[in-house]
């Protein structure tokens, strides 16, 4: 039986996801799953093994092929005078014969980042790590400079880099404000699929309960800044549309969400968390409060931040979402008092 070319390209794309997934009986979970013959199967395997797109780990097992590359960058040899030219040199080559979106989403993250380790880390040395397969880019950066989250502290003049992390979390926080929006690492964030940075020990992610990989438990990242990202290669995200979610139609970054289960490790309770949140959340038009994931607020915690900060900033419009039953319960308190 002949397939369309949409047919087959939907059954190698399943075969790709499968092998990705590590599954055990791939051509028979195809085979069923699909409707079609498994000597069908083992055909278009073997067409993606002789194209080097998959590897046999053992009979029956297959995994993608991955390509992986280290560049090493150093400061006093001039290799870290450009963003630009640090893309064009190491990741570009890797993308260049992807789609427009595609192409853009990772030039805008990889110069934000590099340019920080540029200009704000001292660092000496940048590696950069790229590994790809068929399906999936991933790109690690690692700086070995002063920590982003110990640059920020002591910035700011924080009492923690877990304050530090949360405040990353809001965006518009640059300790350079004349050449930086602030809105980089924000942004990058929310354009690849996995973002997490590393360093002192601790992370920042745009979801606490992601996978971290082997990354996470390195203790080589301790001192410096470790930034890993993935994206997709047939991704269907597009700059444009993220910087429309958080952006008016002047180009003004007016919104931002705050996942709270990234600031507090257990349900929050007093008003000076409470405040810790609300720093700079003036900045913004709107705020969506996201609760998923905390079971219950203090009445402290909720009447400093749905009472308190609306009347000092009237302008700023608060939206929790993901209440727990507790959690609205409480809300609704403060809100009739």
């Amino acid at each position: 039986m002949k397939f369309s070319q949409e047919k087959k390209d939907s059954i190698i794309a399943y075969i790709l996801e499968k092998a990705g997934e590590g599954c055990e009986t791939l051509s028979k979970t195809v085979s069923e799953n699909l409707g079609i013959n498994q000597n069908t199967v083992h055909r278009y395997i073997d067409e993606l093994m002789e194209k080097g797109i998959i590897v046999r780990k053992k009979r029956g097992i297959y995994e993608l092929k991955n390509l992986e590359k280290d560049f090493v960058l150093s400061r006093s040899a001039g290799e870290l005078r450009s963003d630009i030219a640090v893309y064009e040199r190491t990741l570009e080559p890797y993308v260049q014969n992807f789609s427009e979106n595609v192409r853009s989403i990772w030039s805008y993250v990889f110069t934000e980042i590099i340019n920080n380790a540029i200009d704000h880390s001292g660092a000496e040395k940048v590696v950069v790590n790229v590994q790809q397969n068929s399906l999936d880019t991933v790109v690690s950066i690692y700086d070995n400079g002063i920590g982003i989250f110990k640059k920020i502290r002591d910035h700011f003049g924080m009492e923690s880099v877990e304050e530090a992390i949360g405040e990353l979390f809001k965006g518009k926080l640059t300790t350079d404000d004349a050449n930086h929006s602030g809105e980089g690492i924000f942004f990058s964030s929310k354009m690849v699929d996995d973002f997490c940075i590393l360093s002192e020990g601790k992370f920042f992610a745009k979801n606490r309960f992601e996978r971290m990989d082997v990354a996470i438990a390195n203790n080589q990242y301790l001192q410096g800044t470790f930034v890993l990202m993935s994206l997709r290669n047939d991704t269907k995200k597009c700059v444009k549309e993220i910087f429309d979610q958080y952006a008016n139609v002047d180009g003004g970054f007016w919104k931002t969400k705050l996942p709270l289960k990234n600031f507090f490790s257990s349900s929050p309770v007093s008003r000076s968390q409470a405040k810790r949140l609300c720093n700079r959340l003036e900045q913004f038009e709107e705020v969506e409060l996201d609760f998923d994931g905390l079971d219950w607020m203090g009445q402290g915690f909720a009447h400093q931040l749905f009472i308190v900060f609306p009347m000092n900033f009237p302008q700023v419009k608060l939206i929790p979402i993901h209440m727990s039953e507790a959690v609205e319960k409480m809300y609704n308190h403060v809100m009739k008092t």
